[in-house]
């Protein structure tokens, strides 16, 4: 038997994702031998992998091994031309935005189809392609608050309580769509015909105050993803609450504590059904709440080797969790560290027939 025989070995993904339910899902796909191509924009690359001291942050080491990164500008031609060359023997595309924005770049289902028919291109969403809410943003929080399962978590008589695992997204999201894109990469190879596989979509933990769940009038709560400034300006000038803006990234105490009892009354002043009709339309994040150090160390963690050492583009070394599935005859690895912004570009076009000449126009031109 070969000792190890990387069972998704030939598949190449094309990976538009960001943060960690795309990001993951691939992750996957590539600990078990695709070739896995992270395509990020030209500037700073995927929204995950700035920390605030400026160095590539834990959340985007832990969710991008085993990949290539391909940064290019989608918005000049030149970009889309490289996608779609990319396309022509690709097997899979992760499309992790919002429904309707891969369609207007020029790489959506339809564009890349036409040029390959296998393909299978999954669509990663918060709220699916054809939902009221499906242009609207959302985070982990949102989705367990909507799907009633944050109304069932803590204890008797308490608050509803945020772990600080994002169930919705990796069950939602990366694990859904991982079992989508098998499924449609088997029919694929059967039929000749790929599938547009839409599922699940895109954080946690209550320290910010801007994402946390908040007590309404009536004892109902509402839950607040509001991670980014578009979202949580959203939220405060629906509220009539500019003065609230500033606040929502405080970490520091006392102002954080301060920002959070702030809110907490703000939102207090309203019935969890006030909020619903206020915030229907507000692309806030925000959503009615409807009715994991020890386990490094453990030694059923140890011992499973779900643990693995990796390291930084910085070059310091870290601990990531290992790729969950145990198969005979393959032997999970980490071929490729999580790539620096746009690491691949140079043999990635290369292999598409850019000429080095080619190369240096596209960098001048800030297309790749």
């Amino acid at each position: 038997m070969q000792s190890n025989r990387k069972p998704l070995s030939g598949v190449t993904i094309l990976d538009f994702s960001q943060y960690l339910p795309g990001p993951l899902c691939s992750q996957h796909l590539g600990d078990m031998g695709a070739d896995v191509i992270k395509v990020e924009s030209r500037k700073g690359g995927d929204l995950s992998r700035p920390s605030p001291n400026g160095e590539t942050s834990r959340m985007f080491l832990l969710v991008n091994r085993n990949k290539r990164s391909l940064s290019i500008d989608l918005r000049q031609p030149e970009g889309v031309e490289i996608v779609h060359r990319l396309v022509r023997t690709l097997d899979v595309v992760i499309d992790g935005f919002r429904p309707g924005v891969m369609d207007r770049l020029g790489v959506g289902y339809e564009a890349l189809s036409a040029i390959n028919p296998k393909l299978v291109f999954c669509a990663i969403t918060g709220y699916g392609q054809n939902s009221p809410l499906a242009a609207m943003g959302g985070h982990d929080i949102n989705y367990q608050s909507l799907s009633g399962a944050l109304e069932q978590s803590g204890q008797a008589g308490g608050p509803p309580a945020a772990g600080g695992f994002q169930i919705g997204d990796i069950a939602g999201g990366t694990l859904s769509a991982a079992m989508g894109i098998l499924a449609a990469l088997f029919e694929a190879q059967r039929s000749g015909q790929g599938r547009p596989v839409p599922r699940g979509e895109d954080f946690t933990s209550g320290r910010l105050p801007c994402y946390g769940i908040y007590e309404t009038a009536d004892g109902r709560h509402l839950a607040l993803g509001a991670l980014e400034p578009q979202f949580w300006k959203a939220f405060c000038d629906a509220a009539n609450r500019p003065d609230l803006v500033a606040k929502g990234w405080l970490l520091e105490e006392p102002a954080a504590g301060q920002a959070k009892s702030e809110i907490a009354a703000l939102v207090q002043s309203r019935s969890l059904a006030e909020w619903a009709a206020l915030l229907q339309n507000v692309d806030a994040c925000s959503s009615p709440v409807l009715r994991l150090d020890e386990v490094l160390q453990h030694h059923h963690t140890r011992a499973r080797g779900m643990l693995v050492a990796g390291t930084t583009p910085e070059g310091k070394p870290y601990e990531q969790f290992a790729f969950p599935i145990k198969m005979s005859g393959f032997q999970f690895e980490v071929q490729q560290a999580p790539p620096a912004l746009g690491q691949h570009n140079q043999s990635i076009l290369q292999s598409l027939g850019y000429s080095p000449e080619d190369i240096s126009t596209l960098a001048a031109k800030g297309v790749a």
